[in-house]
């Protein structure tokens, strides 16, 4: 089969589509023949050499895959040859044919397409950073960072249909803003300022939950216009670098900072990201949320891909097709 590997870490051209083995299913496992496969910035830190849960080279990146099963694992339950499935890689999804383990593969409702599902990886990660870490609420302020991105475009609108207040979105262009505003949100902002002018907006009270996947300065803003009893959500660092707090401002006004990790997830309670699975399927099918793709790319073009996810001008979600 055709595949796409990191032989070495560095640039996108570092990335090389090739022949390679075909691979079989170990017990508990299932085999995929891909239709289709997403872009995640986690695949780009991979790349790099810089993301906590990368392989060393030569690996495979990618997260998850929309395909077919063309073969089960023994033990492997509830699955059969021929279904088409969303699933969670074991061994990188950038390639033609996908091991994935049984518990993290779930039956795709037929009135959904591919690509509806096409992103498992930013839909859950979008609804457990609302609702598990964020604890979002009816009526509450949203700040959404990185708005424009994968996740960000998804949270934009999992905020709004799940009943949230003002939505904000913050990007890092203001070329940006119109997709935005489309998705649902109140307010586009950019990050120069962004701390006085989400509290200007909000009558000086702040936001009630904030998503974070850019930490760093973009983190401390944040804090900076976070209400009392607010949660601020990380989830990533795309900036390259840690945001930093004081506790004080914490207790004195019941603030919490989370942290969330579906690949930590996947790794350690892979059974507990069915429910969420199956609620983002639902949002799905009823309509009230849509994954935004903004690019499509053979698999051979995975280089190209990634360069353009990296020059931080991509929308929605980047796709990969075999």
């Amino acid at each position: 089969m055709k595949a796409v590997l990191v032989e070495e870490n560095g640039p996108p051209e570092k990335l090389r589509y090739q022949e390679v083995p075909d691979p079989s299913p170990k017990a508990g496992e299932v085999l995929i023949r891909t239709t289709l496969t997403s872009l995640n910035f986690a695949d780009v830190l991979a790349r790099r050499g810089g993301y906590e849960a990368g392989a060393a080279p030569p690996f495979i990146p990618g997260l998850d895959v929309v395909g077919t099963v063309e073969a089960l694992g023994e033990g492997v339950d509830g699955l059969q040859v021929g279904q088409r499935v969303a699933a969670f890689a074991a061994g990188g999804s950038y390639a033609e044919k996908v091991l994935a383990k049984a518990v993290l593969t779930y039956p795709v409702p037929p009135d959904l397409p591919d690509e509806a599902v096409a992103g498992l990886t930013v839909l859950v990660t979008a609804y457990n950073a609302l609702v598990w870490a964020g604890r979002m609420e009816p009526g509450e302020r949203v700040l959404v960072q990185a708005a424009a991105g994968g996740v960000g475009s998804t949270a934009v609108q999992m905020a709004k249909a799940l009943g949230a207040g003002l939505v904000f979105g913050a990007v890092s262009r203001m070329e940006k803003a119109e997709f935005v505003r489309g998705l649902g949100a109140d307010a586009v902002l950019t990050y120069e300022g962004l701390a006085e002018r989400v509290l200007e907006l909000t009558d000086q009270n702040g936001v009630d939950l904030i998503l974070d996947s850019v930490a760093g300065q973009v983190f401390e803003e944040g804090l900076r216009c976070l209400a009392p009893f607010g949660r601020l959500v990380v989830f990533g660092h795309a900036s390259g670098q840690p945001g930093r707090f004081e506790t004080r401002p914490l207790h004195r006004q019941t603030k919490a900072v989370v942290g969330y990790s579906s690949g930590h997830y996947r790794r350690s309670r892979p059974e507990r990201l069915r429910p969420s699975v199956e609620a983002v399927f639902s949002l799905l099918r009823q309509g009230r949320v849509r994954l935004q793709v903004g690019a499509r790319f053979h698999l051979s073009e995975a280089s190209q891909a990634h360069a353009l996810m990296e020059s931080r001008r991509s929308v929605g979600k980047i796709l990969l097709y075999p």
